[in-house]
């Protein structure tokens, strides 16, 4: 059965037929070309969604999980982005995942606050949210940011007004018993003699946040929190979204790469996908997500595109309080990188595992990691 055109390459077979003719009646008295020019159509791309392991852990009480399920609805035509959105979507709805969403770690005062964007590469349009409110489900605001105005970012107070404005429900209280537990511990071990001195406060803070991983309180990932998803369909559209309840305990109104473009997420569907999940500070300095798009841009694979932003992270890092004795960063971070061929990689700065789903299902990975072990204790 002939193969059906479409109209992209309809369009192109067409100029591409009228500039050979041209070309003939031009110069009718040379030699004619042995063949006819060249049309260089982009092939069809085997779907991939590849995101942060919890996207390949939790369920939300389903059947599957959230890397599979934007996989089922990219290969049944579903756009991407809504696709991605609706994987995500299980890690925040989830009470178990304490890293995005419903029952993630709290701030400082007990309070969630949540962080997202989304990038849509065949519209080149994104959209994002910062510290929004008693939402569980932060990346459809962000999607609404990209769909209903002419922003990328919208935050706080306002982003609350902006999803009620929609129809989204708000919670007074996104805390969940297991999350108010976890921030009572801290507590407990951080103020005990109410507030210390900025300094201090600032390290004790981050110090007994350690302590709890330690304890096996909080898992070593999601203390940083985080979900980072990005896939590709099958003509090649490109797209990805971030989102997060933040850096646990973080201080009130503190904002960290997930919302913002070229850190927690950068998508050019020319070239490709990146995302990040950990310390987000670290990220910010350094625009990682749009440095690896770039480094693919110039002709990296994802993996090695990953590895010099772990490296320039690294060369980055001064402050002692966050070197261990070898001079080695003492925080996790990870990226996840994604090309317009639907090659990916995933790079850590310590081992960690990553989601994908192809063909042939949802695995879990192992990340290529820049260090061995675990960040020594502070």
């Amino acid at each position: 059965m002939p193969k059906r055109l479409s109209r992209r390459e309809f369009v192109l077979s067409s100029a591409a037929v009228a500039t050979a003719a041209a070309a003939r009646a031009a110069g009718a008295d040379r030699p004619a070309p042995s063949q006819a020019p060249a049309v260089m159509i982009r092939k069809t791309v085997n779907p991939v969604v590849i995101s942060s392991n919890n996207g390949n852990i939790y369920k939300n009480g389903g059947d599957v999980t959230g890397v599979a399920k934007a996989f089922g609805l990219i290969a049944g035509g579903s756009d991407v982005l809504d696709a991605l959105i609706a994987g995500v979507n299980l890690c925040e709805l989830d009470p178990l995942d304490v890293s995005v969403g419903f029952g993630g770690l709290p701030n400082a005062d007990g309070v969630v606050q949540l962080d997202s964007s989304c990038m849509h590469g065949p519209k080149k349009r994104a959209g994002g949210v910062a510290c929004l409110e008693g939402v569980r489900t932060a990346s459809r605001v962000a999607r609404a940011v990209m769909d209903e105005t002419d922003h990328h970012l919208i935050v706080g107070q306002g982003a609350q007004d902006f999803a009620r404005r929609l129809g989204f429900p708000i919670e007074a209280d996104l805390t969940t018993e297991r999350s108010r537990r976890l921030w009572l511990e801290w507590k407990r071990r951080t103020d005990g003699e109410h507030y210390l001195d900025p300094v201090r406060r600032s390290e004790a803070f981050y110090r007994t946040g350690l302590e709890m991983v330690r304890d096996g309180l909080i898992e070593f990932d999601h203390f940083w929190g985080t979900i980072n998803c990005n896939g590709i369909g099958p003509k090649g559209e490109i797209c990805g979204v971030t989102t997060t309840s933040g850096l646990a305990w973080k201080i009130p109104g503190r904002v960290g790469d997930s919302p913002i473009l070229g850190a927690g997420l950068y998508v050019d569907n020319d070239v490709g996908a990146a995302g990040s999940t950990g310390r987000g500070e670290a990220n910010l300095y350094n625009l990682c997500s749009f440095l690896i798009v770039e480094n693919m841009r110039r002709g990296m694979g994802p993996k090695d595109a990953g590895m010099e932003a772990l490296r320039r992270i690294r060369a980055n890092t001064v402050e002692q309080r966050l070197l261990d004795s070898k001079g080695e960063p003492r925080f996790q971070i990870q990226f996840y990188v994604l090309n317009a061929k639907g090659e990916y990689a995933a790079v850590s700065m310590y081992p960690s595992k990553f989601a994908v789903c192809t063909e042939q299902g949802p695995q879990s990975l192992d990340c290529d990691a820049m260090f061995p072990g675990r960040p020594e204790p502070a």
